[in-house]
């Protein structure tokens, strides 16, 4: 199969090499348009027609590019850019150049595909145009909308008429008639009318199709005589319509797997007078099926299911079918292709006409080889040579007579000369001498006029008395007939028609024309004088052969006579069915060839050398069976011998019995009208016609009422039958009803036992239900008892664990503060002893003191007695004063000390936290390659104690800020007091000053006490608060520890599960 890009050409080839399409699929060219753009793409081809050559098409695109494919000329040619789709097209106008496209904007425009030109613009559609019918002139067209038809000037492109109809009827077709000024419109609600082109009138509408296979027609074709419409829709049923009898005379069934039809059309033969028998059927399925209307079968289909057929066209002359693709390329079928196997000649038989003995051989004779087609030649051998000569004009001979010269250049003295020679004519040219020795006219018109006037009645059952196995043979024989019958009245009531034509009907069966005209031709120079006895045999003829037998054989004559043979058995037989019942197809040939090359006499003469020379077997019978035996069936005779025979005959017989004197010369048909034939006695054929006609009648009126009859019959016996059915129904119905009571009783004790039954299963399940409820209730309650003995256990444990603990905590408090304590009582009584040591000290110095003071006052009792006292109240005063700045300063050193210690024991807090911290960066260390959760938990747990220890240490900081400012303050309140007191004691001086340091003194080490007091309530606090912190660290080491044997488990299983698992193959 060949493909072609169109591309971005407005010309070129079709085809680059000679198509050789293959018989599978009968494809010529695949014809594909796809654009070279920079997003290339494949153009859809919408619509495609045909010219009325049939050897050029027409095709247009989705893009309004119209393409004209020359099929004989392997060209192709861009005739018109319409920038928008086109809906339907049509190329069979007068004017070949010009052709109608359809567009997607409702308008009709004309282009010349010459000039490349408008030619006219038509409008008047208000939707979709998608059909164009162009009449057989081509000079109307009709283009049909669903809504609307118009009717077309093409000479004035003006519009004539407009078929207007209601808004709930749509057209589905409207269309010309070929060869007809007929117009079918087709509706949707199934009516079919049809109208006179010229003056609009309805000349008929088609009946309803019956309800048992009514369809809704969609698509419709006509063959090319106007004769048979085709219709189809959503079904597989097709139905055939006969326009002339206006009726359904045919419904086809499609195979299953067609659902709907969408396109259909004829198959045109160049053979058939317009009579196409083969329709091509298009499914859903996108496959094309062409099948023979007469015989119901599938001749050969298109398209596939991968490749599906959108629609269709065939060219006029039928030789091809183009085709729209699904995928929108064009296909071109050649149908010679398709129907290679169907027309395929059977096998032929090769025979060799021998040389004639060259002593009878002249210098103008010829020699050939006649051999039939399409099989190879015998070898030759040097013995028997043939030679191969071509037929050429005898330049010598003289010229004949115009009588002897035939058309086509041939010569009948020398084709009988030829003949003398040969035996028989060339199987090649056979036909075409046969036509120019009987001067067939071929009157197509007339011949179409007899054959349109339809089948006739007296051959309507033709095939229930000659039963033939070809439906197309026997088609072709009703027709034959038909149009002999409708030609003369006598050949209605002849009986041997049917035998005396068929051998030429079979022989000429692809051409019907040339077969009646030669039917025509034998009967009117071959049976001269036939009918003149009508109906009986034509005696006269008979009588004819009985002399020519009783003059050259008289014994067999006799011997026929005295067995009672006469010429109507030994005779007749032969004339009656032309010999083609005791010959085959070659010899029947071979006689004929003589036949027509010779005096119409010639036939009789061959009956009577038949008879002569079969003298032999003829005289070993005896019984009158036999001899019809004999002349009904084939015999071992050669043909030559009876045609020399004949030869001699014709020579030999005297003048007063030859044929020849009483038969007319041959005489051939007249050219444009056959001549009238009414050699027969007419008032005979008249009687019987009216007596068959009333025959007809009588036999139609007692069908009638036999019908009748059997009607009333039928409604009574059905009535009968259906009363009869009734009362049987009525009492099977009673029996069914007590049998259904009885069931239902039987039924409805079964369903109680079965409830019973039931509801004891429902008792026990229920009573099982419990217990396992229980059951399970308990062991639940045992669960939930273990699971809270477990918990008590664990907290028992934690309890346990958190007393001993706390209680080693505490024991180690209790050592840390007896140790304490030990060092405190060791640090008071060395207080103690200083103190003592002071003590006396003092005591010695006070009592010098005393004694030197005692021994002033001795002095200076009576003198400074009142000055004393003025002293001693003054010393009272500076030494409360004294004491107060004394205990505030004590105060502030006892601050300060314990604002040391509190650093001290916070520095000492750091570095336990420092270690802490390096304690935990070593485990993590340790985990952190094999436990990435924990880390990331690590991580989160570290930054936020960072940030923990980031906001103490800012209190911190802000504390000591706060402590350093406070001790600042009171440093500077004491230093302040200080300086006031020693102020004021400078101004005492003498006694006062020693006085005063002594107090000082002892104030100094009095407070110890209180002051070491205030260390153990610090330092406890300072514990307290550190023990607290510990236990929260301990927490969190538990917890960071759990975490981590959970996820080492984990981890554990993990690794287990992968060991237990078979690792997986790698794809």
């Amino acid at each position: 199969m060949q493909s072609t890009d169109l591309g971005n050409k407005e010309s070129g080839k079709i085809w680059h090499r000679k198509p050789s399409p293959a018989t599978r699929d009968g494809i010529i060219v695949n014809i594909i348009h796809s654009t070279s753009d920079y997003l290339p793409k494949v153009l859809r081809f919408l619509n495609v027609a045909f010219d009325s050559s049939g050897d050029c098409l027409i095709a247009g695109d989705h893009q309004g590019n119209i393409y004209v494919f020359d099929l004989s000329g392997n060209r192709f040619n861009l005739v018109q850019r319409t920038a928008q789709a086109c809906t339907a097209l049509a190329f069979n106008l007068r004017r070949k150049s010009e052709f109608l496209v359809a567009l997607a904007d409702y308008s009709i425009k004309c282009f010349d595909t010459v000039t490349k030109e408008l030619v006219s613009w038509m409008r008047g559609h208000e939707s979709s145009v998608f059909a164009i019918s162009v009449h057989a002139s081509g000079r109307y067209a009709i283009t049909t909308s669903s809504d609307t038809a118009q009717l077309w000037d093409l000479d004035t492109f003006q519009r004539k008429r407009k078929l207007n109809i209601l808004q709930s009827v749509g057209i589905q077709k409207v269309f010309f008639l070929p060869l007809s000024n007929t117009i079918l419109s087709c509706f949707k609600d199934n009516s079919i009318f049809a109208w006179e082109c010229d003056t609009l009138c309805c000349k008929y509408q088609l009946p309803s199709p019956p309800e048992s296979s009514s369809i809704l027609y969609k698509v419709f074709a006509v063959t090319r005589d106007g004769r048979i419409l085709a219709a189809g829709g959503k079904s597989n049923h097709l139905h055939l319509w006969c326009l002339e009898a206006k009726q359904l005379f045919r419904i086809i069934q499609m195979p299953a797997k067609v659902r709907a039809i969408r396109h259909l059309e004829f198959l045109p033969d160049s053979f058939d007078a317009g009579s196409n028998q083969v329709l091509g059927v298009l499914s859903q399925d996108g496959i094309m099926r062409f099948i023979n209307i007469q015989t119901c079968k599938l001749l050969f289909e298109i398209g596939s299911l991968d490749e599906g057929i959108s629609s269709s066209v065939i060219s006029p002359h039928g030789r091809y079918i183009a085709c729209i693709m699904e995928n929108g390329s064009l296909n071109i079928y050649s149908v010679q292709a398709l129907t290679q196997e169907i027309n395929k000649p059977p096998p032929p038989l090769v025979k060799v006409i021998e040389d004639l003995p060259k002593s009878k051989l002249t210098s103008g004779d010829l020699k050939m080889k006649v051999t039939s087609g399409r099989v190879q030649r015998p070898a030759k051998s040097r013995e028997n040579k043939i030679q191969m000569r071509i037929l050429k004009q005898d330049l010598t001979g003289s010229f004949e007579n115009k009588e002897n010269e035939l058309s086509g250049g041939l010569n009948k003295k020398r084709l009988q000369t030829l003949l003398k020679g040969y035996g028989e004519y060339p199987t090649k040219y056979r036909m075409f001498i046969w036509r120019s020795l009987l001067q067939l006219p071929e009157n197509h018109t007339a011949f179409s006029s007899l054959i349109d006037k339809g089948i006739h009645t007296a051959f309507l059952n033709l095939q229930e008395k000659y039963p033939i196995k070809s439906r197309k043979l026997l088609r072709v024989l009703q027709r034959t007939l038909s149009a002999l019958a409708h030609w003369s009245a006598i050949f209605t009531e002849t009986p041997y028609l049917p035998l005396l034509a068929f051998p030429f009907v079979k022989l000429f069966q692809n051409n019907q024309l040339i077969c009646f005209e030669v039917v025509a031709t034998l009967i009117i120079n071959w049976c001269q004088h036939w009918f003149e006895y009508f109906p009986n045999p034509p005696i006269n003829i008979l009588a004819m052969i009985e002399n020519v037998l009783a003059f050259h054989d008289k014994e067999l004559l006799q011997h026929l006579i005295d067995h009672d043979v006469t010429s109507q058995l030994y005779a007749w037989p032969l004339l009656e069915t032309m010999f083609s019942e005791v010959l085959t197809r070659e010899e029947w040939l071979k006689l004929f060839d003589n036949v027509f090359s010779n005096h119409p006499s010639f036939l009789l003469m061959t009956v009577a050398a038949y008879n002569i020379c079969s003298r032999g077997p003829l005289l070993s019978c005896n019984l009158k069976d036999d001899f019809e035996y004999f002349f009904h069936h084939r015999n071992n005779l050669d043909i030559s011998v009876v045609i020399r025979e004949v030869y001699h005959l014709m020579d030999t017989t005297p003048t007063d019995i030859h044929p020849e004197s009483t038969l007319n010369a041959f005489v051939a048909l007249t050219k444009g009208q056959y001549p009238v034939f009414n050699q027969y006695p007419k008032f005979i054929v008249d009687y019987q016609t009216q007596e068959r006609a009333r025959i007809r009648d009588d036999e139609l009126d007692y069908l009638r009422e036999r019908q009748a009859v059997e009607n009333m019959q039928a409604e009574v016996d059905q009535q009968r039958a259906e009363d009869e059915a009734w009362y049987e129904k009525q009492e099977l119905l009673r029996k069914a009803e007590e049998t259904r009571r009885e069931m239902l009783l039987q039924e409805e004790e079964k369903m109680i036992q079965q409830r019973q039954r039931l509801a004891a299963v429902r008792r026990e399940l229920k009573v099982k239900e419990m217990h396992l409820q229980e059951a399970a209730r308990r062991r639940f309650l045992k669960l939930q008892q273990d699971q809270r003995e477990m918990e008590l256990r664990r907290l028992d444990d934690e309890i346990e664990r958190k007393v001993l603990m706390r209680d080693q905590e505490i024991a180690t408090t209790a050592k840390d503060l007896e140790m304490r304590h030990l060092e405190l009582e060791s640090q008071k009584r060395l207080y103690e002893k200083n103190l003592t040591r002071n003590q006396e000290t003092v005591e010695k110095e006070m009592r010098a003191d005393t004694d030197a003071y005692r021994r002033k006052v001795d002095l200076e009792e009576r003198l400074f007695h009142r000055l004393i006292e003025t002293d001693q109240t003054q010393n009272q005063n500076t030494q409360k004063l004294i004491e107060e700045n004394l205990a505030k300063a004590e105060q502030a050193c006892l601050n300060t000390d314990w604002r040391i210690q509190a650093l001290h024991k916070q520095r000492c807090d750091d570095l336990q936290r420092n270690e802490c911290y390096q304690e935990m960066a070593k485990l993590l260390q340790k985990n952190r390659r094999k436990e990435i959760e924990v880390l990331n938990a690590m991580i989160e747990k570290e930054a936020q104690m960072w940030e923990e220890a980031e906001e103490k240490d800012f209190q911190l900081k802000s504390e000591k800020k706060a402590a350093a400012l406070s001790d600042a303050s009171r440093r500077w309140f004491l230093e302040k007091e200080l300086r006031e007191a020693l102020e004021q004691a400078g101004r005492t001086r003498g006694a006062v000053v020693p006085r005063c340091q002594n107090e000082q003194v002892a104030t100094s080490r009095l407070p110890r006490t209180s002051q070491s007091s205030d260390i153990s309530e610090m330092d406890s606090s300072t514990q307290i608060s550190l023990n607290q912190r510990k236990t929260q660290w301990d927490a969190m080491d538990q917890d960071l520890l759990e975490r981590v044997r959970s996820l080492r488990r984990r981890l554990v299983a993990q690794a287990r599960s992968r060991c237990q698992t078979p690792p997986l193959s790698a794809t």
